[in-house]
C-alpha cells in the first residue's frame, strides 16, 4: 500500500500489520427513547423465472381425535396439502422489530406486514418464522393474507422465548419452570386467537381474536442456548426425575435440562390438544450446546454441556411428532475448520465442512427430522468469522450474499434434511457483533444507526436503508448534492474548488469538486479528520495537520485506506500491547507517536486445539481498506461495501462511523482507547476536517449535526435476490 510505503520513506515506526484483506500473525510479525421509524415500498423488484400455480392449501386429517395438519415420520417432516405430502419447508426468520427500536418494543406495523407477506411468497417461501408472541397485528395480517392466498398460504412456525433476564440470574432453567409454563400457555392461546395479554417491558401485549392456527405447522420453543446455564441446571439438579407426560416423555439417560424441556413440549402439546390439534414440538438448538462431542474444539465454553433432542421424545399419545432444530452456519464454531471427518469432508466435488456438520447432525438424529431453522451469510463490509471457502460472517457483497444463501439452501436439500430457514427477512440496526460491539457505545442506542462493519445487522435478504430515500449515490456523478441538504463546509477559486458535506444513520458523506480532473489518479489526496482531544503530530508523510485522529488516503489510482493513530487504535492496545496475540511497539500507542495504523478488526484470538496441542494465531481482517465503485443498485456493478467513487471534477466518499472513531453518531459521542484496553467515550461539537492536497493543508470549517432520537429508513430487495428466489422455488416444486 502507498501508505505504508511513505510511512517507510518518512522513516516512522508502524504498529500496523502488512495490508491485505485477512490476516494470520506469524512470530516474526512486527505489530508496532423512544423512536418514530418510516419505511417506503421497495425500490427494486425481484426478478424471478414464470412460476407455477400452487397447491399448497391445508388439508389437514384426522387422527386419534386429533386435526393433523403436519407431522413427523421418521426422518420425514411431512405438511399435507391440496398437492399432497411437503416434506421440505423452505422457511425465512422473522424478527420483532424495525430501524430506530430495539426488539422488545415489537414496532413492526401493519403496513411492513401487509406488504412484506405477498413478497416473501413471491420469493417462494412457504413458512414464516417467529420467535416469541407477536403483536396481535401479525397475526391479523397474517390471516389476512392467508385467506386472500387458500391455495399458496404462508405457513407458520411459532417460538416462545424463556425469561431471560430471569434465568441469567442464577443460571438455572429450574428457576424459570413456571414462569416459561406461563408464557407457553400464553403462546398457544394467542396462535388460536383466544388470548387478552397484559402490558409488560418487552413483551407483546393486547387482544388476540385472529385464530391462525388452521396455517401453524410447528412450534419451536426457547433460544440458543447458554452453555453455562445448561451445565450449570445440570450441575444444580443432579436427582432430577425423569418427566413421564403424556404426549412428551424424557428418555432414560436424558439430562436435568432435557427433562426440563421435556416437561416444557408436553405443556405446550396438552394446550394443543384440548383445542383438539396436534402437530410437531421443538425446541431450538445450535452448535455451541449440540449433543456431539468436539474435541478439537479450542473454547472449552463450547463443551461444556449439549442437549439432545434424542431425549425428549413424543409418546404414542402424540402423533404430531417432534423433530431436531438447528441454527447452523458456516464459519462457527472453530471445530468445523479442526474437526477430522468435517474438516477434510467430501461434498460436490470439494472439502466441505459445513456439508459434514449437516451429515453428522443429521445421522445422529437418525431417528427424527431434522430443520435447520437459521441459515445464511450477511453483506456487511467487515468480517468477523473467517471461513476457508469464502462463507465468512461478513464482507460478501449482496450479490455474493445471496448466491451463498442459495447453495446453502440447496446443499440442505440435497443432504435430505427436511427444511431451511433462511436468516433472516431484513437488515436489523439493533444487533450487535462480537468484534465491534465494544467501538458501539452506549450500546442501548445501537438501534438508532447502522454500523455498516457490523455483520449481524446486515443479514436480511431486505436491506434496511437510512433516509426515506438514500441521500447520495456513490457513482462519481454529484447530481443530487445541491439538493441532498449537504453543506458546502470548504470553497475556493482554484485546486480544490468544493468540500460538501452531508450525513445519514449509517454514513458521513464527503463530495471533493477539483479544478482538474481525475487528479487521484496521478496523486494522492489525504483528509484528516479531528475527532476527540490530542493528535498525533501530522498526517503521514507529512508535517500537516497534528490534531488528525483518523487518516483517509484517496490514490493514486481506484485504492484508498482509512488510518487512525496508533494511540487510539483498540486493536493495537487491547489485542497487541495487553493480550499479547502479536507483539506490538510500546512507543507506537504512545500519545502523539506520529504512528498510524491501518484500520483492523479482530477476527479469531489465538487458539489452540485441545488434542494436538496444534497453535493457530490470531486473525485480522484489514476493515480500513476502501472499496471503489459504485451503490447505485440498479448499475451492474453495485456493491454495497462500497465507500469512495470518482469521475471527472468529482471524489465522492462514505465512511461508516466507527471508521471516523464515531461510537454513537446518534448522541455525537466517539470512542477513547485507554492505556489498558479499555473504552470510554468523548463528546465530538464539532467534526474538523482538513484535506491534503498538492502539499497544502486546506482547512474547511468542519462538519457538525444535531443529536437524533428518531430515524427514517427505507427498504429494497438486495441485489442478486433472484438467485436466492430461484432456489427457493425449486425445493417448492421439485
Amino acid at each position: 500500500m502507498a501508505l505504508l510505503a511513505s510511512l517507510s520513506a518518512a522513516g516512522c515506526a508502524t504498529s500496523a500489520a502488512p495490508p491485505s484483506t485477512h490476516h494470520e500473525s506469524t512470530a516474526s510479525s512486527t505489530i508496532t427513547v423512544s423512536t418514530i421509524a418510516t419505511s417506503t415500498v421497495p425500490t427494486t423488484t425481484t426478478a424471478t423465472q414464470s412460476r407455477p400455480d400452487l397447491q399448497w392449501a391445508p388439508t389437514p386429517d384426522e387422527v386419534d381425535g386429533f386435526t393433523r395438519l403436519a407431522y413427523t415420520d421418521g426422518d420425514r417432516f411431512v405438511l399435507q396439502t391440496e398437492g399432497g405430502e411437503r416434506d421440505f419447508l423452505p422457511g425465512v426468520d422473522l424478527g420483532t422489530t424495525v430501524p430506530g427500536h430495539s426488539p422488545g418494543e415489537l414496532a413492526v406495523s401493519a403496513f411492513e406486514y401487509r406488504r412484506w407477506f405477498p413478497m416473501m411468497a413471491d420469493l417462494g417461501f412457504r413458512v414464516v418464522r417467529v420467535y416469541t408472541i407477536l403483536p396481535p397485528v401479525f397475526y391479523e395480517e397474517l390471516e389476512r393474507y392467508d385467506s386472500a392466498h387458500p391455495d399458496a398460504p404462508l405457513y407458520l412456525m411459532q417460538g416462545t422465548w424463556i425469561p431471560e433476564e430471569a434465568v441469567y440470574e442464577t443460571l438455572d432453567l429450574f428457576d424459570v419452570w413456571n414462569a416459561f409454563l406461563v408464557e407457553l400457555t400464553d403462546a398457544v392461546d394467542v396462535v388460536h386467537g383466544d388470548a387478552e395479554l397484559a402490558d409488560r417491558p418487552g413483551h407483546a401485549s393486547g387482544v388476540y381474536t385472529t385464530d391462525v392456527s388452521q396455517w401453524l405447522v410447528g412450534w419451536l420453543i426457547g433460544v440458543e442456548w447458554d452453555p453455562d446455564i445448561i451445565s450449570t441446571s445440570d450441575r444444580l439438579h443432579p436427582d432430577q426425575a425423569p418427566f413421564e407426560g403424556t404426549y412428551f416423555s424424557s428418555t432414560p439417560d436424558a439430562s436435568p435440562s432435557e427433562i426440563w424441556l421435556a416437561e416444557m413440549l408436553n405443556h405446550v402439546a396438552a394446550e394443543e390438544a384440548d383445542r383438539g390439534r396436534t402437530l410437531p414440538i421443538a425446541f431450538t438448538n445450535w452448535p455451541t450446546t449440540d449433543p456431539l462431542d468436539h474435541p478439537e474444539e479450542p473454547d472449552n465454553w463450547f463443551r461444556l454441556a449439549g442437549v439432545d433432542a434424542n431425549h425428549v421424545i413424543a409418546t404414542e399419545a402424540w402423533p404430531g411428532g417432534t423433530f431436531a432444530s438447528y441454527h447452523l452456519y458456516p464459519y462457527y464454531p472453530d471445530f468445523l475448520q479442526l474437526e477430522p471427518g468435517l474438516a477434510d469432508f467430501q461434498y460436490d466435488g470439494r472439502t466441505d465442512p459445513y456439508a459434514g456438520y449437516l451429515t453428522a447432525l443429521r445421522d445422529h438424529h437418525a431417528e427424527m427430522p431434522l430443520l435447520v431453522t437459521e441459515f445464511g451469510v450477511p453483506s456487511s463490509a467487515a468480517l468477523a468469522r473467517y471461513e476457508p471457502l469464502g462463507r465468512g460472517q461478513g464482507d460478501h457483497s449482496e450479490q455474493d450474499e445471496m448466491d451463498i444463501d442459495a447453495q446453502l439452501l440447496a446443499t440442505i436439500e440435497d443432504l435430505d434434511l427436511a427444511g431451511g430457514f433462511v436468516f433472516e427477512w431484513i437488515d436489523e440496526w439493533f444487533k450487535a457483533t462480537w468484534n465491534t460491539m465494544e467501538y458501539e457505545i452506549p450500546a442501548d442506542r445501537r438501534q438508532m444507526w447502522q454500523n455498516a462493519w457490523t455483520n449481524e445487522s446486515h443479514f436480511g435478504l431486505l436491506a434496511a436503508e437510512p433516509g426515506v430515500v438514500p441521500i447520495a449515490v456513490i457513482d462519481g456523478l454529484d447530481d443530487e448534492w445541491l439538493s441532498n441538504g449537504s453543506q458546502v463546509i470548504y470553497e475556493n477559486t482554484s485546486g480544490l474548488r468544493e468540500v460538501r458535506a452531508v450525513k445519514d444513520e449509517a454514513y458521513l458523506y464527503l463530495r471533493l469538486w477539483f479544478d482538474d480532473e481525475q487528479v487521484w489518479e496521478q496523486g494522492q489526496v489525504l483528509i484528516g479528520f479531528d475527532v476527540i482531544s490530542g493528535g498525533n503530530v501530522a498526517l503521514a508523510g507529512t508535517d500537516l495537520d497534528p490534531e488528525a485522529d483518523y487518516a483517509v488516503t484517496i490514490g493514486p489510482g481506484s485504492t484508498a485506506r482509512v488510518d487512525m493513530r496508533a494511540s487510539n487504535d483498540l486493536f493495537a492496545i487491547r489485542y497487541g500491547l495487553v493480550n499479547e496475540y502479536f507483539p506490538v511497539a510500546f512507543e507506537a500507542v504512545l500519545p502523539e507517536s506520529g504512528v498510524w495504523d491501518l484500520e483492523r478488526l479482530i477476527v479469531r484470538r489465538p487458539i489452540e486445539v485441545p488434542t494436538t496441542d496444534e497453535f493457530h494465531p490470531a486473525i485480522w481482517f484489514d476493515a480500513g481498506d476502501l472499496l471503489f465503485g459504485t451503490t447505485d443498485p440498479n448499475d451492474p456493478a453495485f456493491d454495497s461495501r462500497v465507500s469512495w467513487s470518482a469521475e471527472g471534477h468529482v471524489v465522492e466518499l462514505r465512511l461508516p462511523y466507527t471508521a471516523v472513531g464515531f461510537s454513537d453518531p446518534s448522541s455525537l459521542q466517539a470512542y477513547r482507547v485507554l492505556s489498558d484496553g479499555r473504552m470510554a467515550t468523548e463528546g465530538v461539537p464539532r467534526l474538523g476536517i482538513g484535506i491534503v492536497y498538492q502539499g497544502t493543508l486546506l482547512a474547511t470549517n468542519g462538519y457538525a449535526w444535531e443529536s437524533w432520537q428518531s430515524v427514517q429508513w427505507h427498504e429494497r430487495e438486495k441485489a442478486g435476490i433472484d438467485v436466492l428466489s430461484n432456489e427457493v422455488w425449486s425445493t417448492v416444486e421439485p
